[in-house]
């Protein structure tokens, strides 16, 4: 339990004179200058909040007293009492934000804004979710904290409440309680605050069962009387065998709270006296050695319980919980539980955050602390015996800063990645609405389908009674998805649509890249088992969804028709031109690579202008070396056969990194000014040299038909040049002349 650090009154209304009494109090343990904001706190709030009760009925301002005389107790910083002592402020009349900012500072402020929301959503989210789902409330409403210490302002306050509790309905103190249990209790265990997370479990206790609670008590109250007269003989006992080993220790008896023992009981299916450590003693020390030799004292005076010894001093826990507990057998037979630990130690345990909100007179930022305190909102909210927090894996931390937790109109959480868009939230909701979702509303104002959701924030999807997503939300460049479960509903709803016009669509795109390559028609049967697709139907409408490319498919038929060109030439050329020396390289920069003849020089046919990796074969001439030609070429086609014995198999080398093609390409549109200048930035911007330009007008008609002589590298580069040239306002059709 949290004792007072105050003298404060039962009852309101509180007089001037409570509250210097108060502020007196304060000034004994806080420099003048923080008491001096929080009487100016003090004051403002005693004006705005005269008078008026709580929802519980008590005075709203002794309330807040008591919620800052609690965090003054926990040892926070005076920002943490100034945010609770302004915490009732938002929504009332008299609230000025810009006020509060300036007179208190933007840290003040900003944490009476996160208090303020976290609230209200704890308490709208808890009425609508279950025990799955609570989970996600917490870890939201530690989301949308950028400052811990609201949240801890949060806990005060509904301390303050649970204390109060028993003069409420018993309908509102179930549904409080119950409340309290899922999600404030849980967190002040996240953030290590013992001292208030037992007292708001034992008052949920109290009023969720009320009869184990109240057989609890009597049986804890009933032995009391021996437990301490145990306990006394026990710190007795070990006090003497310390002093005579020369150490200072300091002991006393720790209480087992009422909920840990009902949960303990529950868990292991034991009665009462199986409880271990309902009877417990702690011993405080100076140094880390003098742990280990009251552990050996401890030890010496009774018998150890076998498997009951932690040491959290050698490995502590990830919270930096560190003490050496054992449990020993007493001389009545029955269990005791020792703990030993430092001073230091016992701070740390006993006010968890506290111990690392130290005030601090200097204002100077402390990074540390701030990753300490990110590091504490990721805690799991399970506890082990002791009533520490789990261990924490570096995988559930980086999970908790990758996710976001957002509530629909009906208060239902919904867990997300992090830059998460309303969109995604839709297909989180159910697969109709995504398709269905028109816009969308956070926190009540229209807000953009692409913009990302932060936690905390409510979103309502506006939708339409039919239709479908946008082929846009699949542009990886609009932002409008990010989660693969949306991103594959739509592709899925897509696939969907009517299969005959996708058919159509990519048997259009398929045909208008294979004319613009200047490659041969494919084998759409052979390719769709290529593709492990059951029928060509279904390669071409997988084209038109845009699933595979047009130009994929199309490389992949120059490919095969490279190929099989090599295979018929193999068979055709004379066996006295083939493998009479191992095959080079040749072409001055690595082209192709000519098989059976040894230097012999290369050059590109200028009829055909073969480009990697076009279907070609080599034509030895008289005095200058191999001519190489498309296989396809109008040239070879017509060779009689003397000409076709001269045929030799060449192929393309590995690397052509560093080689470069002509090719010709053929523009044909409408005739208008700039349009050469449009056409000529298309190739400067693709770092393509034009070697040539052949442009015919026809003035009758307002058409032109040009023709280029450019160097590519390769085959893909040459696609994409073609894509952007048909891009062009008021061109007709592009594509790669052969002859």
């Amino acid at each position: 339990m949290v004792s007072r650090v105050s003298s404060l009154p039962d009852t309101g209304p509180v007089s001037q004179a409570d509250v210097d009494a108060w502020l007196n109090g304060l000034r004994e343990r806080r420099p003048a200058h923080d008491v001096e904001l929080l009487a100016k706190a003090a004051t403002l709030t005693r004006e705005a909040h005269a008078g008026e009760p709580a929802p519980d009925g008590f005075d709203r301002f002794l309330s807040l007293l008591y919620t800052v005389d609690t965090l003054d107790g926990l040892k926070l910083d005076v920002e943490s009492l100034l945010a609770a002592m302004l915490s009732e402020m938002p929504g009332h009349p008299r609230y000025d934000p810009a006020a509060v900012r300036e007179s208190f500072g933007p840290v003040v402020a900003a944490m009476v804004e996160q208090g303020s929301r976290i609230r209200e959503l704890s308490a709208s989210g808890a009425e609508n979710v279950d025990d799955r789902g609570v989970e996600k409330l917490r870890r939201m409403l530690l989301g949308i904290a950028n400052d811990v210490r609201a949240i801890l302002v949060v806990l005060s306050k509904r301390l303050q409440l649970m204390r109060r509790l028993k003069v409420l309905p018993p309908d509102v103190q179930r549904r409080v309680a119950r409340e309290t249990q899922l999600v404030h209790a849980p967190l002040a265990n996240r953030l290590g605050v013992w001292q208030l997370k037992w007292e708001l479990e034992d008052l949920c206790l109290r009023y969720l069962e009320p009869e184990e609670y109240t057989r609890l008590a009597k049986q804890l109250d009933g032995k009391r009387r021996e437990r301490e007269a145990f306990v006394a003989d026990v710190i007795e006992r070990l006090g003497a065998a310390c002093r005579d080993a020369g150490i200072d220790v300091e002991l006393n008896g720790r209480p087992k709270h009422i909920y840990s023992i009902w949960k303990k009981m529950r868990r292991k299916r034991v009665d009462f006296e199986q409880v271990f450590d309902v009877r417990a003693v702690r011993a405080l020390v100076d140094t880390v050695p003098q742990c280990y030799e009251v552990l050996g004292l401890v030890h010496s005076l009774w018998r150890p319980v076998p498997g009951e010894f932690d040491d959290y001093i050698a490995h502590p826990k990830p919270n930096g919980y560190r003490s050496l507990h054992t449990a020993v057998v007493g001389d009545d037979g029955k269990p005791l539980e020792v703990q030993v630990r430092t001073r230091d130690m016992h701070e740390h345990a006993e006010r968890g955050v506290a111990a690392h909100w130290k005030y601090k007179e200097s204002k100077q930022h402390d990074d540390e602390l701030e990753r300490r305190i990110e590091w504490m909102r990721r805690w799991l909210e399970q506890q082990d015996d002791e009533g520490q927090p789990l261990e924490t894996t570096d995988e559930d931390a980086e999970y908790e800063a990758s996710r976001i937790y957002v509530l629909s109109p009906q208060g239902k959480v919904v867990e997300l990645p992090s830059g998460a868009t309303p969109v995604d939230f839709a297909y989180a909701i159910h697969t109709s609405v995504g398709h269905r979702c028109r816009g969308a509303k956070v926190d009540g104002h229209i807000a953009p389908l692409a913009q990302s959701l932060h936690s905390g924030q409510k979103v309502e999807i506006l939708t339409v009674k039919e239709g479908g997503p946008s082929r846009d939300w699949l542009n990886p460049h609009s932002g409008y998805l990010t989660t693969s479960r949306a991103r594959n509903r739509v592709r899925q709803w897509f696939k969907q649509q009517d299969h005959d016009e996708h058919v159509a669509i990519g048997r259009a795109n398929l045909e208008r890249e294979v004319s613009r390559l200047s490659v041969p028609k494919p084998d759409l049967d052979k390719l769709a088992a290529r593709f492990n697709f059951k029928t060509s139907d279904d390669l071409l409408a997988a084209i038109g969804r845009g699933e595979l490319s047009a130009i994929q498919i199309a490389n992949t038929q120059a490919e095969r028709a490279r190929r099989d060109a090599a295979a018929i030439a193999d068979r055709e050329i004379p066996e006295k031109l083939r493998r009479r020396t191992p095959p080079r390289e040749a072409g001055g920069a690595g082209q192709v690579v000519v098989d059976g003849i040894g230097d012999l020089m290369t050059h590109m046919a200028k009829c055909c202008k073969p480009v990697p990796y076009d279907a070609v074969v080599g034509y030895i001439t008289k005095g200058r070396g191999v001519t190489v030609h498309r296989h396809d070429c109008a040239v070879v086609r017509k060779m009689d056969a003397q000409n076709r014995a001269r045929l030799i198999d060449v192929d393309w080398a590995g690397n052509q990194q560093d080689s470069r093609f002509l090719v010709d390409i053929q523009v044909f549109a409408s005739d208008r000014k700039g349009l050469l200048r449009d056409i000529s930035s298309v190739f400067a911007n693709a770092e393509i040299d034009v070697l040539s330009v052949n442009t015919q007008s026809d003035r009758r008609h307002e058409q032109a038909n040009m023709r280029f002589t450019a160097e590519v590298a390769d085959m893909a580069q040459l696609s994409r040049v073609l894509e952007r040239l048909a891009q062009i306002p008021d061109v007709i059709d592009v594509k790669r002349q052969v002859s």
